[in-house]
């Protein structure tokens, strides 16, 4: 069963459920290298943070998806087809043959296409809160056969916390995490996968040591050697088009972070701080007019929570 009760009333129309999505950073990204498919082999730590964004899915007799605030800071939040809540909701559908509506509400607060898995938290929240709303009982196994459709990212936002995740990231085994602050921060662009994993040449490949050396830093439990272990080997190939990710990084360290690395795809870079107090301290130097910057904590709980 899923670890939630829904916030649901009722039988019939009008039943609702609120849910919250936490973004993830990478504390660790390697590329093993090309897979026949054409996609690439990874080796990942996945680690789920404080920055959420909010949904509420409510009864209706179609599908429909409300942006709450659809220009943000950070970009224009999609309301059509790519959207991948109304992927979510299509492919859940199908995958369960219903033929029931539901009107989406979306409030952003995790920046779009920033390298911190908002899109694939909301699908994730989707499926959920679907699968209460609808009454469906499915369990986590069988959602996550739906997750795999519409990204690899988004198995891991079922069920949150710490995961080393390989194969295209959906292969997903649970790690012991640790209690870490972090600042993040983003500078209000927008990077591409595609592009980022398009750039990448055999030269910049790994073999996985460097997520195994992140696993082991969490089960010592000091965020000195977490810090000292982060890694992403994708910032060889978005560094260069978005020079901003080497200056973030810079700007951190000065500030006394322990350490920082791009996540994702980027461009949001994040820093190991010596806790939340620290982190706040981080926030507050490094904060400026073109980035924004959030203390945040990592979480060991699910990622997709009902709201109260």
């Amino acid at each position: 069963m899923l670890p939630f009760t829904a916030l649901s009333k009722g039988s019939g129309r009008g039943r609702r459920v609120e849910l919250s999505a936490t973004a993830k950073v990478n504390l660790a990204l390697e590329i093993l290298g090309r897979r026949a498919d054409g996609y690439h082999e990874i080796v990942t730590v996945m680690q789920a943070v404080e920055l959420s964004d909010r949904l509420v899915l409510e009864d209706a007799d179609a599908l429909e998806l409300r942006i709450a605030r659809p220009r943000t800071a950070h970009g224009e939040v999609s309301a059509d087809g790519s959207n991948l809540a109304l992927r979510a909701t299509r492919a859940l559908r199908e995958a369960a043959g219903v033929d029931r509506g539901v009107r989406i509400t979306l409030d952003k607060h995790i920046p779009v296409a920033a390298g911190l898995g908002g899109g694939s938290a909301d699908a994730a929240a989707v499926l959920m809160g679907l699968n209460r709303l609808w009454r469906l009982r499915w369990p986590v196994a069988r959602l996550a056969d739906v997750a795999t459709t519409l990204g690899m990212d988004v198995p891991f936002f079922l069920r949150g916390g710490t995961a080393f995740a390989t194969g295209r990231g959906e292969k997903l085994d649970r790690v012991p995490g640790m209690a870490l602050a972090l600042v993040l921060v983003n500078p209000r662009f927008a990077s591409s996968t595609a592009e980022a994993y398009g750039r990448l040449t055999p030269s910049m490949y790994s073999d996985g040591a460097r997520a195994r050396a992140v696993v082991a830093a969490l089960g010592a439990r000091r965020a000195e050697r977490v810090a000292g272990s982060l890694y992403n080997g994708l910032e060889a190939t978005v560094g260069p088009v978005h020079p901003e990710i080497d200056r973030m990084k810079a700007t951190l360290l000065a500030a006394g972070a322990l350490g920082a690395v791009m996540s994702g795809s980027g461009p949001t870079v994040f820093a190991v701080a010596r806790s939340l107090d620290h982190a706040r301290q981080i926030r507050r130097r490094v904060q400026r007019a073109s980035w924004d910057c959030w203390a945040v904590r990592t979480l060991a709980g699910p990622a997709v929570r009902v709201r109260k």
